[in-house]
């Protein structure tokens, strides 16, 4: 950094020069800055690919029900419908309801986004490529994942309508039956690994078999492929995805608990939604799918340490996007759960495999020894 002020001194005037020195030797201004920093990259991240998995999840939706989907705007099959749409959010009046309690309404959707943002810090995208390498990630995302929750009811609670508050309350109900399974789900991977940290559950499933076959993966030789499928079906219902959107149930419920909400505020709501589909995807591809492993890219042109950084880039988002293009193939091929059954499949199914493939694992463990 102090390099850096050398050079700037050459063309800045010598009282910006001691400004910038100065603020560069406030350690905490230079954190924040960092974080801010940080938090814009993340953000136009999110917004970006919810653009994207918006235009996919309409060509998907129209190719299973023999349409084309978007094709006008932008041209190339309407790449840019979804940037028509943000544009037109943003225009659009932002209407109060005029018994709302104005406060939790303006504050629920900045904390559902919010939630969905801050998981983000422990994804770890490729060597290196992690906003904070914490030792307890696994726990850090459960924890800030579940508040969630909290946005939801707040949005349906203060909109001070009947449709909004019976969809906050379904969604509080569906996160807690599904919470549970889905955490219990990869306790048996923390068992093996035996660390929180994401990193190191990464490094865990490298190695090949045969050269080429992913046998250290957790759900080959992990053998939490059970665990595999009991987390993404939890996933689905974290992310009110169909068949588990019970409380954005348009049939019944308008549009559930954010009924009431329009413009940018609804929006937020909706980046909130396909932002929590990539995080559940990631943490499964962290969690099962040997996360950024893969065959290298052996490119001179990118060196020996840039190369692994885009190749492990590279293979974490293309596992990561096969399970979105999974949740969007599962969304419109089968039909939404009724109440009680989808209370049905997380306690008395989900819940007790979950516990199953736990203490099988546990005896594994035991039976073998800790280890490979």
């Amino acid at each position: 950094m102090e390099a850096v002020i050398q050079k700037l001194a050459a063309v800045l005037p010598n009282w910006l020069v001691r400004l910038l020195a100065y603020l560069v030797g406030i350690e905490w201004l230079v954190a924040l800055v960092g974080m801010l920093a940080l938090c814009i990259a993340i953000i136009l991240y999110i917004s970006v690919a919810a653009m994207f998995m918006i235009w996919w999840e309409r060509k998907i939706s129209a190719h299973i029900q023999v349409r084309l989907g978007p094709m006008r705007v932008g041209g190339w099959h309407g790449w840019a419908q979804s940037l028509a749409d943000g544009i037109k959010l943003l225009l659009k009046e932002d209407i109060v309801p005029a018994t709302a309690d104005k406060l939790v309404f303006a504050l629920a959707p900045i904390v559902v986004f919010a939630t969905a943002l801050a998981t983000y810090v422990i994804i770890p995208f490729g060597p290196g490529l992690i906003v904070q390498d914490l030792n307890i990630g696994v726990l850090f995302y459960i924890s800030i994942s579940s508040l969630t929750v909290v946005g939801i009811i707040m949005a349906g609670w203060s909109s001070n309508n009947k449709y909004s508050v019976l969809g906050a309350m379904r969604s509080a109900a569906q996160a807690i039956s599904y919470e549970v399974p889905l955490v219990v789900s990869v306790l048996g991977v923390i068992m093996i690994v035996g660390s929180l940290n994401m990193n190191a559950i990464v490094e865990y499933q490298s190695g090949r078999v045969w050269g080429f076959f992913p046998g250290n993966w957790m759900i080959f030789g992990g053998l939490q492929i059970l665990a595999f499928i009991l987390y993404f079906t939890a996933a689905l219902a974290e992310c009110n995805r169909l068949p588990f959107d019970i409380p954005e149930a348009e049939s019944e419920l308008v549009a559930g608990f954010h009924v009431e909400y329009s413009g940018i505020r609804f929006s937020m709501f909706f980046l909130a939604e396909y932002a929590n589909m990539f995080m559940v995807s990631a943490i499964a591809v962290t969690m099962f799918l040997g996360g950024w492993k893969g065959p290298d890219f052996v490119s001179p042109v990118l060196g020996a340490t840039l190369g692994p950084k885009i190749s492990g880039l590279f293979w974490f988002l293309t596992k990561a996007y096969f399970l979105i293009f999974l949740m969007m193939w599962v969304r419109w091929t089968l039909a939404r759960l009724r109440v009680d059954q989808l209370m049905h499949l997380g306690w008395k199914v989900l819940l007790p495999v979950s516990f199953i493939n736990l203490g099988l694992t546990g005896l594994v463990l035991v039976w073998v020894g800790p280890g490979r």
